[in-house]
């Protein structure tokens, strides 16, 4: 049996001698590059700077430096440090590749030219802030009693940030627990299509728009952009661009449509901007958790002015997202019907079988595995076929009805017609055909 505590408690004198070294490679990082933080340093340093505070956030939590008095400030300057860098990292990644991606061609140039300033105004209140989180990190740890290096990195290629960013970049499986394969690359590419209108769809309906008020783009942001929700946007466009990937990227299709490589162009530019929304929010929320103390709140907002964060957030970063998604809905709604063939199919329900909910989730089962849109029309009132609710509404709202009108791709519709077949599975899902297989999942 063990005796004593596992924990050890490390005195204050002690932990500051062993962070020196430590915290050494940020500082060197910081004696480089600082100063040259306000102009802009590359995607590679950015990376680097990344991986380097990651790692000394890590050993700092590690030692319980955030719940300490003496080293709690430090620890946050650090924390805000990788956060922030983060953000212009995605910034900085799209405004080098924004030109490459296309998505400006959907744009009037009046809009892409705004689009432009807007990303170039973020990247440089970004670099600035990165600028003044590292000097004021060099001075917190000094102050605490760290022996902080004066010297810079020294040269050569293992220290240009070219090798920095290995970890960051990680080659991953495809994002599709959960998804199906579809039959064929015009499927793929409707279900893709039909996900990025989804998408869009959804940025729409939170009616994203500049606001120049402060008091009103809080409440703004606080209604529509906590950080959960952000997440959302950011997870919704993310996993649009990772299906594109795995389905239509280096595809013959994509070679021989030029509309494909310009969708996926909308498709990153928005995931870039999401990408440091969801940072910056996560900045700004944790002012307002109690994770940090007052002094290191004061001290940080004063750094990184909390209101320019915000401003930037919702205008330069959230409504750009949502243009650039909503641009591009021309181009999906005019891919849609070249990778669809489109049809009309009337059911009627088979005798002693009634249309309640679960033979209407078998339908919405149907339409969600191919992706691509499914409309259900009974006596003149039409709704989306994939949604279990309005699917719900309208035949309870036509409750008498037998003959129903589905229009959709000839795919899922040859589904649905062998689903009221066999009479929608009433008698067991057991007894579907092997073409359904996939329901009795």
């Amino acid at each position: 049996m063990l005796d004593g505590s596992l924990e050890e408690i490390v005195p204050e004198t002690e932990f500051a001698r062993v962070l020196g070294p430590r915290s050494e490679a940020l500082f060197r990082f910081a004696n480089s590059h600082v100063a040259e933080a306000a102009a802009g340093f590359g995607k590679g340093e950015l990376i680097r700077l990344v991986n380097l505070a990651d790692a000394l956030e890590s050993f700092l939590d590690d030692h319980g430096a955030r719940y300490n008095q003496t080293f709690h400030d430090f620890t946050e300057l650090v924390a805000s440090t990788r956060g922030i860098a983060l953000a212009r990292f995605s910034v900085a990644h799209l405004r080098s590749r924004l030109a490459d991606y296309g998505a400006k061609e959907s744009m009037e140039i009046k809009e892409a030219q705004e689009l432009e300033a807007a990303i170039s105004e973020t990247d440089l209140f970004l670099a600035g802030a990165t600028g003044n989180l590292l000097a004021a990190a060099r001075q917190e740890a000094s102050e605490r009693g760290v022996s902080v290096t004066a010297e810079c990195e020294p040269q050569g290629p293992e220290w240009s940030g070219g090798n920095g960013g290995a970890d960051l970049f990680r080659r991953r499986l495809p994002r599709n627990v959960g998804q199906t394969e579809p039959e064929n690359e015009e499927q793929k590419v409707a279900e893709v299509v039909s996900k990025y209108l989804q998408a869009s769809a959804m940025l729409e309906d939170v009616s994203i728009r500049k606001i120049n008020a402060e008091d009103d783009r809080e409440k703004f942001l606080r209604r529509a952009c906590t950080e959960e929700q952000a997440r959302v946007y950011e997870a919704t466009v993310h996993n649009l661009q990772s299906a594109y990937d795995t389905h239509i990227k280096n595809t013959v299709l994509e070679r021989e449509d030029e509309r494909l490589g310009r969708l996926r162009g909308h498709i990153s530019t928005a995931l870039h901007l999401l990408e440091a929304v969801t940072q910056l929010v996560h900045f700004v929320e944790r002012h307002e958790s109690g994770v940090r103390s007052d002094r290191a709140e004061e001290r940080i907002t004063h750094l990184v002015p909390r209101s320019e964060v915000r401003e930037l957030t919702l205008n330069a970063l959230l409504f750009w997202a949502n243009r650039t998604m909503q641009s591009g809905r021309g181009l999906a709604e005019d891919l849609l019907p070249s990778y669809t063939n489109v049809q009309i199919l009337e059911v009627e329900l088979p005798a002693e079988v009634e249309l309640h909910a679960r033979p209407a989730a078998l339908i919405v089962g149907i339409v969600n595995r191919y992706g691509t849109p499914v409309e259900l029309e009974v006596a003149g009132t039409r709704c989306n076929a994939g949604s279990i609710l309005e699917l719900m509404i309208t035949i309870g709202s036509n409750a008498d009805a037998r003959r129903f009108r589905f229009r959709g791709d000839e795919t899922p519709l040859a589904d649905i017609a062998r689903l009221f077949g066999c009479g929608l599975g009433e008698s067991g899902l057991e007894d579907l055909p092997p073409e359904l297989s996939y329901l009795r999942g």
